[in-house]
């Protein structure tokens, strides 16, 4: 039993670190991580609610700008620019036992990109022409700020994360190289304590997560909304 059960952890890190690949080779191995201070890209103050209508229904989350203000600014700027509108839910892992439903890549909305590329992509900054990659976000309960750049997997240290893999838990997806998430993310279907302090959670499902339960591999977010708060600032929040 025991062998099975680390079998399947190691097959859903490598689920989540597959989609990305792509991205990683192409992101700059020489910049810094940064934190809201000296970003490029916005960070939310306070919270924000945002709902998906999905082909199943309707999703609420509830993003949290004090435990994860870069994830969740990056998060809602993207909702914003209606970057989620039209795309598919690519992966949905339910057996052997339930884990995960992840999507956002920005390609997937496009009808002339294959299925079997959905998950590759990120948000390409059309002012740029260059891919958005945000550093690794983690806050633990004890510190004021959160930290970038580094998975936090010290003993112990994920028994004091703010934002923790519990069912319904929202996350970003990512490469191996931490700084490498853009705009894909996932829910978790269950609790995940294998994933804390590896992966960025940014908020949760507030409403609809019996949604989330029908969503199958190729549906789709037919449109993303703020609902309320979303109040997005350049430094920090």
């Amino acid at each position: 039993m025991t062998g099975n059960w680390w079998s399947r952890l190691l097959l859903g890190g490598l689920l989540l670190l597959a989609p990305l690949s792509l991205v990683a080779c192409a992101a700059d191995g020489g910049s810094s991580p940064v934190g809201c201070s000296t970003a490029s890209t916005p960070c939310l103050s306070g919270t924000a609610t945002v709902a998906l209508q999905t082909s199943k229904g309707e999703v609420q989350l509830q993003l949290d700008g004090a435990a994860a203000p870069l994830t969740a600014g990056n998060f809602v700027d993207l909702v914003q620019r209606g970057v989620y509108n039209g795309t598919a839910f690519h992966r949905v892992v339910r057996e052997p036992v339930p884990f995960v439903v992840q999507g956002g890549d920005p390609t997937s909305a496009d009808p002339k990109v294959p299925a079997s590329q959905h998950g590759l992509g990120s948000f390409v900054d059309p002012a740029t022409g260059i891919s958005r990659l945000i550093p690794l976000e983690i806050k633990r309960s004890d510190e004021a700020e959160p930290r970038y750049g580094e998975p936090v997997t010290a003993p112990g240290a994920t028994r004091q994360l703010a934002l923790a893999h519990q069912r319904g838990a929202v996350a970003m997806a990512r490469s191996a190289d931490p700084n490498s998430a853009s705009a894909q993310f996932y829910v978790a279907l269950q609790a995940l304590p294998e994933l804390d302090g590896r992966y960025a959670v940014f908020g949760r499902v507030s409403k609809g997560m019996e949604v989330v339960d029908q969503i199958r591999q190729g549906d789709k977010i037919v449109k993303a909304t703020l609902v309320s708060g979303g109040k997005l600032v350049k430094g920090n929040p």
